[in-house]
């Protein structure tokens, strides 16, 4: 009975989401609500809410000083030369900024945090992307299925989890798979490849002054290309790194884009936060000014030094990661803006971007808290392993990364790695399968798990892109899945797992 209803209560909430019935910080807390009464546990609820908030009060907390951190940085200017540098490369080429995503995202994940990886990759991206007509799910979709072939490094989760729950050393799991993941993400950089040739396809390349036009852009057609090249050079050039609004604005984006189509946005508008309230026609848009009032040049080494000791921090495990991004956002705050009214006004910024990610991350606690309280996870996670025919024993490895897909993304990391990974080890040790083999295997899903409703940093990429959390859903879970399927083969061909 809990089997179906843990089922039932997930495929509700993805149709429901996916169909725009429900937003989904609605849908995460009433679905569970009524399916712990379905269950005959609704006097219980409370308990099982409370344990799920427990649970992810550590992350709603780095959440929300990551973004006030990263939101400051952006600010001050510290990712403005990678930006240029991307926007040098992309050009005006659709085809070069979808790649240029799903690089710069790459890059960013080495530092391990998702959160961190969509804040910046959003931040540089989405100016191009606004001006050049682009599809915001694309840009959402290859940066978090990057991330999600990245997020396996040894301090990112996955693979410190697999290492502790089968009590392997986490090099022995991870150095060998780098061939693998080294293909997977080949296969992320193709797909953003082929995605941003159909985005050319479909909305043309502008010329900037200075660059041949396009051989297609011929006649009138070609003209009014150039022409239209001309007005949005600057915007372009000027649109660094920014989800922060200029100095003394907190003006917000259109959210809920359509798929295929950016959001409108005010000038001082902010990538993802709520409201679509006054939005200007799209010539009104304009990146951050290279000379608003934000910048402390003179502090870049400073902010760039903080920086590179936090990350170290974050990977030496000096302290909590929550307590970091607390200590350095407080910091970063009182160094750059050292003026009460400066602070405040910072902070009423990014207060959009931090009130909805906490705000879906604590909604998020009701939905693992009923699925991990009424005993739905563990009833599921059961069934699966009992479903799988005994001659696939000998193919243990195959099947946990066939099942690392569905279950990472249905399941929490912690839920599927302390779970149910032990139960496979031990079914695939008892046909002669090492439990490496089987903690390797675990790790193919995760480029489809970045995509989950049960993973917060999926909610600080939608929300600042400005997508529906459905529409990311349905572009981005088929080509995340692929990713983890290519993943899974190479390993296999390669004999890692």
């Amino acid at each position: 009975m809990l089997t179906f209803l843990g089922f039932a209560m997930i495929a509700t909430f993805l149709v429901l989401i996916m169909m725009k019935k429900m937003s989904p910080i609605a849908a995460l807390v009433l679905i569970p609500a009524l399916f712990c009464v379905f269950a005959g546990k609704g006097a219980h609820l409370g308990d099982y809410v409370i344990e799920g908030v427990g649970k992810l009060a550590p992350t709603a907390a780095m959440l929300m000083f990551a973004i006030v951190y990263f939101g400051l940085m952006i600010d001050v200017g510290l990712f403005d030369p990678i930006v240029r540098g991307i926007l040098r490369f992309c050009k005006a080429d659709p085809m070069r900024v979808v790649v240029g995503t799903a690089v710069l995202a790459a890059i960013v994940s080495l530092d391990g945090d998702g959160s961190t990886t969509f804040m910046i990759t959003v931040s540089a991206m989405y100016p191009l992307y606004k001006r050049l007509g682009l599809s915001l799910v694309v840009m959402t979709g290859v940066a978090a299925t990057a991330n999600g072939v990245m997020n396996t490094l040894p301090w990112g989760g996955p693979t410190a989890r697999a290492a502790t729950a089968l009590k392997l050393d986490a090099a022995d799991i991870f150095v060998p798979m780098i061939p693998a993941l080294a293909v997977g993400l080949l296969f992320v950089f193709a797909l953003a490849y082929v995605l941003g040739l159909r985005e050319r396809r479909r909305v043309g390349v502008l010329a900037l002054p200075g660059q041949k036009a396009p051989e297609e852009a011929e006649g009138a057609e070609g003209a009014e290309e150039a022409e239209a090249a001309e007005g949005v050079e600057q915007d372009l050039v000027a649109a660094v790194a920014g989800s922060a609004a200029r100095s003394g604005s907190a003006g917000s984006a259109a959210s809920g884009a359509p798929t295929g189509a950016a959001p409108a946005a005010t000038p001082t508008a902010a990538p993802g936060s709520g409201s679509a309230a006054g939005a200007a026609p799209e010539d009104a848009f304009q990146g951050l000014d290279p000379d608003r009032a934000t910048l402390r040049p003179r502090l870049y080494w400073f902010n760039a030094g903080l920086t590179v000791a936090l990350l170290a921090a974050m990977i030496t495990e000096l302290l909590p990661i929550p307590v970091l991004f607390l200590l350095g956002a407080a910091l970063a705050l009182t160094v750059n803006f050292p003026h009460m009214p400066d602070q405040k006004a910072r902070l009423a910024a990014h207060a959009d971007n931090v009130l909805n990610v906490a705000g879906m991350v604590f909604a998020a606690a009701v939905f693992t808290g009923v699925l991990t309280g009424t005993g739905m996870v563990k009833h599921m996670a059961d069934w699966l392993v009992g479903a799988i025919p005994e001659g696939m024993g000998p193919h243990m490895a195959l099947v946990t990364g066939l099942l690392s897909l569905p279950l990472t993304y249905f399941m929490s990391n912690d839920g599927f790695y302390f779970g149910v990974l032990p139960v496979l080890a031990e079914a695939g040790a008892a046909h002669g399968v090492s439990p490496l083999e089987i903690a390797r295997a675990s790790l193919v899903g995760q480029a489809l798990h970045m995509s989950s409703p049960l993973v917060p940093a999926v909610y600080v990429l939608v929300g600042m892109a400005g997508v529906e959390f459905g529409d990311h859903t349905r572009f981005t879970v088929k080509w995340a899945a692929l990713t983890s399927l290519v993943v899974l083969a190479a390993g296999m061909l390669f004999g890692i797992i």
